[in-house]
């Protein structure tokens, strides 16, 4: 199944929330501003946290990768920087930035082939 890039940019986001094991409230907030700011009307919420929350851990990272490149093909390389960008008011809205947190950033890069400056 092929994720129009909304609901991959939206499952990318659920994901890096996830990974610490913590779904904080800041979180939230940056995925919620997300849908509003991009793709409001296209996405069925209900819909996808079904997907997500039978999502087993173990499957997180085929998942995101999964995602990561749906929302590559889909889009063009600022859609894709604007992304990065909510990606990391995402992981650092708790004010930390863990370890897993920091892997699927490096897999999104790695993914997209975008360069660290």
């Amino acid at each position: 199944m092929k994720f129009d890039k909304s609901i991959a940019g939206y499952h990318m986001l659920v994901i890096l929330s996830e990974v610490d094991g913590y779904f904080d409230a800041a979180e939230k907030k940056v995925v919620e501003k997300y849908i509003k700011e991009n793709h409001p009307s296209l996405i069925n919420l209900e819909v996808q946290n079904r997907i997500l929350s039978t999502l087993p851990k173990e499957l997180y990272m085929e998942h995101f990768e999964k995602v990561a490149n749906d929302f590559y093909w889909q889009s063009t390389l600022e859609e894709r920087n604007h992304f990065i960008n909510f990606a990391f008011k995402l992981v650092k809205a708790d004010h930390q930035i863990t370890k897993e947190e920091n892997i699927y950033i490096d897999a999104l890069y790695n993914i997209w082939d975008l360069s660290v400056e």
